[in-house]
């Protein structure tokens, strides 16, 4: 009894490293699991369903050999890859997940999420955040042709890039005490998260009781998954091979 996570994989065309263990991880290890959850930014950017390119395709297909051989497989949108929509569940058979999700992880109520809601100190990006999940915003944008939006995608990802080299470590982490209070809110002493880059377990005290948040990693240098059965859960690395 098995289940995975993983999130902040940034998979693009220009990685074949990163795409490569992927690939590896969907046909072997996340084969015969109990569930597969990726907690956002599974893609470096996403600006369509209707981006079919090669790359884009082998992605797809390897989700949906899985879902085939009989594995769920459950998505909550990152920040790079929120216009993931009703197509591509249809061609993988992933469900969307919305991006608060609290499962019952073996006995366990979890919080799932990408994480990016609990920077709260960043106010630029939340600022940023709340206009392009605008759906009038967002049906604009899907108006555009395929080049233009590639070409608005590749600009946004560069200024991201460039905007956060100037920001804090401290801004750009989760604030603590939205991560009490969304904890408490939704009554769970478990969360599971990424964005942040940051792998690692913490406790923490909710409404005097013990609890924990546990940070995915991302897939830069290595990749990253979280291991779940009804014992406990571990945060593993996977090596890059040549």
């Amino acid at each position: 009894m098995t289940t995975l996570f993983i999130s902040d994989l940034h998979l693009s065309a220009d990685r074949p490293d990163i795409t490569a263990c992927f690939l590896r991880f969907m046909s072997t290890e996340a084969r015969g699991i109990d569930a597969l959850y990726v907690l956002g930014d599974l893609f470096e950017m996403w600006i369509g369903d209707d981006d079919d390119s090669p790359f884009h395709q082998q992605i797809k297909s390897a989700f949906r050999q899985l879902t085939d051989s009989g594995v769920p497989c459950y998505f909550i949108h990152g920040n790079r890859d929120f216009l993931i929509g009703k197509r591509f569940s249809q061609e993988t058979g992933v469900e969307l997940l919305p991006e608060h999700t609290v499962v019952d992880l073996y006995g366990t109520p979890t919080l799932l999420l990408h994480g990016d809601t609990l920077c709260t100190l960043d106010e630029g990006y939340q600022r940023y955040r709340k206009k392009v999940h605008n759906r009038f915003i967002q049906w604009l944008f899907f108006r555009l042709p395929l080049r233009y939006r590639q070409r608005i995608g590749e600009k946004m990802r560069s200024g991201s890039s460039e905007t956060n080299q100037t920001k804090s470590q401290a801004i750009m982490d989760v604030t603590p005490g939205e991560v009490v209070h969304v904890m408490a809110e939704l009554g769970v002493n478990q969360m599971i998260h990424g964005h942040t880059h940051r792998p690692d377990v913490h406790t923490l005290s909710v409404n005097g009781q013990d609890a924990r948040r546990i940070v995915l990693g991302d897939w830069y240098d290595h990749g990253s998954v979280l291991i779940c059965t009804p014992q406990d859960c571990q945060l593993e690395t996977r090596d890059f091979q040549p």
